[in-house]
């Protein structure tokens, strides 16, 4: 992009530790580009709470919840819809977790589909976020990515499933199914 500036991941802490951008600029870092996030409304605001209603219900051991909040990735420091994290909340007092802590992440989307597939698919795919998930409020389904590619030229996940709101979705972490929660508990 011509005429804009890239920022690293160290730049961005930086800014908001001396308070250029701060909680109501409603920005995150995307590739080093500050993007601005899209407003919620009421079905996305009822979507994350239903995920991490969710989760939150079958927690084991070893996880915690994370609801809006950011994850630093090497170029990128998104804040997805829901995040199971390893470890409790305490373990990320003085930072926020990377990809090696992720277990699954979630982004809701409705107007901001296509770019959760393409920009934050692509992104998380190249940190090597092991399961990625759109709940798709548009089509009413939940879309799961799996084995990421890391970085490569073009970052993609090579496993794509589709669950409709008839469907049992499997929460996976570590490799193991936690539970599945009835897709249609998940949407609005």
């Amino acid at each position: 992009m011509a005429g804009f500036r890239r920022f690293s991941v160290p730049e961005y802490h930086r800014l908001t530790e001396i308070g250029v951008l701060t909680e109501n600029d409603d920005l995150e870092l995307i590739e080093g580009y500050l993007v601005l996030k899209m407003a919620r409304n009421p079905p996305h605001d009822c979507a994350i709470q239903l995920v991490s209603d969710a989760f939150n219900s079958v927690n084991p051991g070893g996880w915690c919840v994370r609801v809006q909040c950011a994850i630093t990735l090497p170029d990128s420091e998104p804040e997805p819809d829901v995040a199971m994290a390893r470890g409790t909340a305490r373990n990320y007092a003085s930072h926020h977790p990377g990809p090696g802590g992720i277990g699954t992440l979630v982004e809701v989307a409705d107007s901001t589909l296509l770019g959760d597939r393409a920009d934050k698919g692509r992104i998380y795919a190249r940190a090597n976020v092991p399961i990625y998930w759109i709940v798709n409020l548009p089509d009413r389904q939940i879309e799961v990515y799996e084995q990421p590619s890391g970085p490569t030229t073009a970052p993609a996940y090579a496993k794509t499933t589709t669950y409709r709101a008839a469907d049992a979705i499997p929460l996976v972490l570590d490799g193991v199914t936690v539970t599945t929660f009835p897709v249609q508990d998940l949407l609005p």
